[in-house]
């Protein structure tokens, strides 16, 4: 049974999640089951918003590569202590007609000089460059270790024509965790 505390908490989490337009929001073990029922989830929800179909689609396809970058570029869970194994957090939220898109989850501190260098050069490309640079990674065939050659971000970036925004915050010397935040407007 809540006490009376626990249940302002509670309160108190709604009502952070209402005034910032959360529509979803989990924190959990990331398993592709979960990851079918979040976009089913996220397709009905748009739906009973009647969004329009060119926005549905363009929000379904960047949420699609968000969990699919959450899924497959867990790191390895044999190098974390305690409950940060497959453990992430994912929200989407819709103020003044844009979506975000956020994640989160842990890292090894030896991954994040790579994963920073290739979002800092999808962020410093235009929007043709993101088309010929999104060609050359595709057709070299080099793969990363988890089989995308980075192919999601720089077609997220393509999609929503914004910089990818994120931060890395170190939890200990050798775990930190990654925050995305991906914003999807109907202009781009």
């Amino acid at each position: 049974m809540l006490t009376d505390r626990k249940m302002v908490d509670v309160f108190d989490i709604y009502d952070k999640m209402e005034r910032n337009n959360i529509l979803l929001s989990f924190k959990g073990e990331i398993t592709s089951d979960l990851l079918t029922s979040i976009l089913q989830i996220m397709e009905n929800k748009m739906e009973n918003m009647q969004e329009e179909p060119k926005m549905k689609k363009k929000v379904y396809n960047v949420l699609v590569e968000c969990l699919q970058n959450l899924y497959h570029h867990l790191d390895d869970s044999s190098n974390f202590t305690g409950d940060n194994n497959r453990s992430a957090i994912f929200m989407i939220g819709k103020l003044e007609g844009k979506y975000s898109i956020f994640t989160g989850n842990y890292i090894l501190n030896e991954n994040i000089n790579g994963l920073k260098s290739r979002l800092d050069e999808v962020n410093s490309l235009s929007k043709e460059e993101l088309k010929e640079y999104y060609k050359k990674v595709l057709n070299n065939g080099e793969m990363s270790l988890k089989g995308g050659g980075g192919l999601g971000m720089i077609d997220i970036a393509r999609k929503t024509g914004e910089k990818l925004e994120y931060d890395f915050l170190e939890i200990d010397n050798k775990v930190s965790f990654f925050t995305l935040n991906i914003k999807v407007s109907q202009q781009n």
